[in-house]
C-alpha cells in the first residue's frame, strides 16, 4: 500500500513540473542558410526629418558589433531586414514650480520584419514594437537635448533588433497583437 501512495506522489509531482506550467515557445531563429543580412533603410511615417537614416545606421553598427551575421549589400545578402518608424512622440512629463518642463519622454513605435531572399518569404514580423527614453531638460545638471536622447533611443532599438534577429521570438518586448 505504501508503494502505491509513494508512486502516486511521484506521478503527481512529475505532472506539476515547471515545463507544464510556463509557456516556453521554441525559438524562431533564422535558417542556417542565412549568413549575411542587408539592412534596408527604414521608412519613416513621422513628421521628424531624417530619423530613419540614423536609426538604420545604428542598427547596422550593432550587427557589426554583434558579429553573428555579416552585413552585406542587397545583391549578396541571404536575408533582408526592413522596418518602419510608425510614430514618434516627445512630451514633457514633469514641470517645475514655474510650469517649465524639466523631464521629457520620447516614445517611438516601429515595426520590423526579416525576409528570406532565397525563398522570397517573410521569416518573421514584429508589427508593434515600442521604445521609450526619458530624459532631463538640457538646462538641468546631467540633462540632455532631444537629439542626445534620440541617440540613446537608437541604441535601445538597435540592440533590440539585433537581439530579436539573433535570439529569436520573445527576446524583445513590444505591444503584440498575437494571442496565445
Amino acid at each position: 500500500m505504501n508503494k502505491n501512495i509513494l508512486l502516486s506522489i511521484v506521478i503527481l509531482l512529475a505532472s506539476c513540473s515547471q515545463s507544464n506550467i510556463i509557456y516556453n515557445p521554441a525559438a524562431q531563429i533564422l535558417p542556417q542558410h542565412i549568413k549575411s543580412i542587408f539592412v534596408k533603410p527604414f521608412s519613416n511615417k513621422t513628421s521628424i526629418f531624417a530619423i530613419e537614416e540614423k536609426l538604420t545606421l545604428k542598427i547596422i553598427d550593432e550587427f557589426v558589433r554583434n558579429g553573428h551575421y555579416n552585413i552585406s549589400n542587397l545583391e549578396n545578402a541571404d536575408g533582408i531586414l526592413e522596418g518602419e518608424i510608425k510614430n514618434y512622440i516627445m512630451i514633457p512629463i514633469q514641470y517645475d514650480a514655474n510650469m517649465v518642463p524639466t523631464l521629457y519622454k520620447i516614445t517611438m513605435y516601429y515595426s520590423i520584419r526579416m525576409i528570406d531572399k532565397k525563398n522570397n518569404t517573410i521569416l518573421w514580423e514584429e508589427d508593434n514594437l515600442v521604445a521609450n527614453q526619458i530624459y532631463s531638460a538640457p538646462t538641468l545638471s546631467g540633462g540632455m537635448n532631444e537629439e542626445m536622447a534620440r541617440e540613446k533611443l537608437w541604441d535601445i532599438i538597435a540592440k533590440d533588433v539585433v537581439k530579436r534577429t539573433v535570439e529569436g521570438f520573445g527576446s524583445v518586448t513590444g505591444v503584440s497583437n498575437k494571442k496565445i
